[in-house]
């Protein structure tokens, strides 16, 4: 520590990500750990328009920088300042990516050991009202003077971190700025302890903003180890860095096995509707199968795309697992084709049949269609999965009532049921939809002696 030498920097920007955007401004100051040793500052011509938005934020316009050195110019002044120092900034991930970025760009391949100013105020100075850099140096009575500038931001940033050194009794900083430090791969507004108190689990997690929205959810094996891949990597999209920037705070939910997180992952996505999360939101049911009856008497059975207040006899989540049912349906049952579609029109109407001859009695038409419902009904399995527990005093357990997810908790082992469907009471009710009963359906297939059926289903 005593021979450390570190890169204070701040820059300003046209956007918020380092692969869209570029630098328009850029402040270094290096400082040996007692005092400020030299400081370098220039705008930046970015190559591209400066955003209304950031205008009005940073005071830089276009006129600003039009005679300003692009960033190739001043690349190899910025590797010779920021070269075995360790790199210092408030929310050290957004402009260490920004720097990084456009070196590469210019032809420098570097990389440097990261301090988040954020992350140690938080450490050192705990228990303040918000350590955003305005705020911190009016609490901390740090001057801060030409604000949203870099070398007006820099100079705050310096004063701030020799006040750090300076209260940092505990050597805070020095295990900060070691390779192997966690807390500089976590998001900068996230505290240690949220992390640290994650399990080697399987379960649920989920990732709040600083007014406690859930922003996202996920399941994991090892709760732990997926959570710290979120922050591990140099991905500098919008979505990534906005992304870490909005987590403040981690709670989670360990679950038994790996299917009851995936269970729970999926409900907590259906009712939370996170921000980040994208992929499960497109595993609701989008058709359904549906029957009708026609002013010739003649019942139906069609697939059509599912209506939020419509009631069907099953959903599915593409039109081919519709189509596929219904055929076996069709098949089944000697149900004439022509009293089966298969989609809709572009008008949001069941295409009709043309051919209208030899057409079967209505009677026995309508009972095979009914005898096909009851079929795809009454056939649906109620049945239970019974796995392992969080400890060995309990046990998992799934439910499924007629070919629905009914719901899953835990059960004390050594309770003893005469009736299967008893286990009804012990779980928490979930809502069911086909992404989390074709889960189900899967694990019971592959793991068949952990599967109760309940009996006489029909009676």
């Amino acid at each position: 520590m005593k021979n450390q030498e570190y890169a204070i920097v701040d820059i300003e920007t046209t956007g918020g990500n380092a692969s869209g955007s570029r630098i328009t401004e850029i402040a270094i100051i290096i400082h040996n750990g007692t005092s400020i040793i030299d400081r370098w500052e220039t705008l930046v011509n970015p190559e591209k328009e400066i955003p209304l938005a950031i205008f009005s934020l940073t005071g830089i316009n276009n006129e600003m920088v039009r005679d300003a050195p692009i960033f190739d110019d001043i690349s190899e002044k910025v590797l010779e300042m920021l070269s075995g120092r360790v790199f210092v900034a408030h929310n050290v991930n957004f402009d260490y990516s920004f720097v990084r970025h456009q070196l590469e760009a210019s032809g420098f391949k570097w990389t440097a050991p990261k301090l988040c100013t954020v992350r140690a105020a938080r450490k050192i100075k705990s228990g303040l009202a918000s350590y955003s850099l305005g705020r911190l140096c009016n609490s901390l009575d740090i001057p801060l003077t030409n604000q949203h500038r870099a070398g007006g931001d820099a100079d705050a940033t310096a004063i701030l971190f020799s006040h750090l050194l300076e209260w940092d009794v505990e050597g805070v900083i020095e295990k900060m700025i070691k390779k192997t430090s966690q807390d500089q791969r976590l998001p900068p507004n996230l505290p240690p302890a949220d992390f640290e108190q994650l399990p080697d689990k399987a379960g649920v997690y989920y990732f709040y903003d600083q007014t406690r929205k859930v922003i996202y959810v996920g399941k994991a094996i090892n709760l732990k180890k997926r959570v710290a891949s979120h922050f591990s990597g140099h991905n500098i999209t919008t979505q990534r860095q906005n992304f870490l920037r909005d987590i403040h705070s981690i709670s989670f939910e360990v679950c038994a096995t790996e299917l009851m997180a995936l269970l729970l992952e999926c409900n907590e996505i259906k009712k939370l509707w996170p921000a980040y999360n994208r992929a499960l939101k497109r595993f609701d049911s989008k058709y359904g199968l549906y029957e009708y009856e026609a002013r010739s008497g003649y019942r139906y059975l069609a697939i059509g795309k599912l209506g939020k207040f419509q009631a069907c006899i099953e959903s599915f989540n593409s039109l081919y697992k519709g189509i596929n049912v219904l055929q076996g349906l069709a098949k089944q049952f000697s149900i004439d084709n022509r009293f089966c579609n298969y989609g809709m029109d572009d008008h949001g109407e069941f295409t009709p049949k043309s051919d209208r001859t030899d057409l079967p009695a209505v009677e026995q038409h309508n009972e095979q269609v009914q005898n096909a419902i009851d079929f795809l009904v009454k056939n649906r399995p109620s049945f239970a999965i019974k796995d392992k527990g969080r400890s060995t005093e309990e046990r998992s357990c799934i439910w499924v009532e007629k070919g629905h997810f009914y719901g899953m908790g835990y059960i004390a082992s050594d309770i003893g049921f005469t009736d299967l469907s008893e286990i009804k009471n012990h779980v928490t009710p979930y809502k069911s939809n086909q992404y989390s009963v074709d889960l189900i359906l899967a694990y019971a297939e592959k793991y068949p002696s952990k599967v109760l059926f309940k009996q006489n289903e029909n009676e």
